[in-house]
């Protein structure tokens, strides 16, 4: 007999961008499918006719059960999030005894790849060298040009799943990796190919520095004008992990004080930034709208994973994308 289970979610366009191209369909295949979608606001609707559900999909925007509400889901085990990071909902469920499944490996696949293709422009020194080929004097006068790629260190902030992903892409180009993480133990950067350094070094040592910092209490604010001030000259920093982790005035003074830098920012704090932010008009800043993470046709990956692992889950197997209590404190 299917497990019972139901979509909840706060928004049906995001549940029906996510779960597209025959997903729901392969859900209700797999499931004995509730067919409403479950949000805050009906929940007291419908929770009579969910004493049995045992399984709950989602995505971003999902529903923030509370422990009142899950007493009421006496049969509940298990979410499987579409999505990435779980902080926003994830801990009520867990101290529950429900148990938490999420896409974010999915999800780190096409920032690891833009990432990627971002250090390798920008070591040929691409986001400089278009300034310098805008008119006729300027690209007659010897545009910049990078190092190139052989032999240049990137410097990546975070070794989790992006990160991790990352450093397996970079493998080809014969770069000098290092890695500021403190969760990474010293035998799994030998095994990863890595040296670990501190902050410090990672910034003064990178002729690319890339963020992938979880966003957490002890991150927010941790990369300021200290670091920044030791960026070498024409070095570029990418973020794609969260505005938050940034003192953002620190890296526009920066900028500011020093033209040959690059900041590649797909992510701020806030987002977009404030109308009259010098981000928008200083030459060396360049702004992306959050595009890094899944998008479009990519965001049917993450719901390919959860379908997945609830084939797993059925079949009693090992799962490969569950999240605990003790893990979450270190994810993004």
């Amino acid at each position: 007999m299917a497990k019972r289970g139901a979509f909840f979610g706060e928004s049906q366009e995001r549940l029906d961008y996510v779960y597209a191209q025959g997903r729901r369909e392969r859900v209700a295949e797999i499931v004995d499918l509730y067919p409403e979608r479950i949000c805050l606001e009906n929940f007291d609707a419908h929770v009579d006719q969910l004493q049995d559900l045992e399984v709950i999909f989602g995505t971003w925007k999902i529903s923030q059960l509370q422990k009142a509400h899950l007493e009421r889901l006496p049969n509940l085990k298990i979410v499987f999030y579409g999505a990435g990071t779980v902080q926003n909902f994830a801990r009520p469920m867990l101290e529950h005894g429900v148990r938490v499944c999420s896409a974010w490996k999915a999800n780190a696949v096409p920032v690891a790849e833009y990432t990627l293709a971002q250090i390798l422009l920008a070591n040929k020194g691409f986001y400089t060298n278009i300034r310098d080929c805008q008119t006729y004097a300027s690209r007659k006068n010897s545009p910049f040009k990078g190092r190139g790629n052989f032999g240049a260190t990137v410097a990546l902030l975070g070794a989790g799943a992006i990160g991790s992903l990352l450093i397996d892409l970079l493998k080809p180009f014969h770069l000098e990796l290092v890695v500021f993480d403190p969760f990474l133990p010293a035998e799994r950067a030998a095994e990863m190919g890595v040296r670990k350094v501190s902050l410090e070094a990672a910034f003064r040592e990178g002729d690319i520095v890339s963020n992938h910092l979880a966003n957490n209490e002890q991150t927010r604010g941790m990369l300021h004008g200290d670091h920044f001030s030791l960026l070498q000259n024409h070095a570029t920093f990418i973020n794609t992990g969260r505005g938050a982790t940034v003192v953002e005035l620190d890296l526009i003074a920066e900028l500011e004080n020093r033209p040959t830098l690059t900041a590649l920012l797909d992510v701020t704090m806030p987002e977009p930034p404030d109308e009259g932010s010098p981000f928008y008009s200083l030459d060396n800043a360049y702004l992306t709208s959050h595009i890094a993470g899944s998008l479009n046709d990519e965001v049917v990956r993450m719901a390919d994973y959860m379908i997945e692992e609830f084939q797993r889950y059925e079949a009693c197997e090992e799962l490969h994308h569950e999240v605990s209590l003790d893990t979450i404190d270190t994810m993004a």
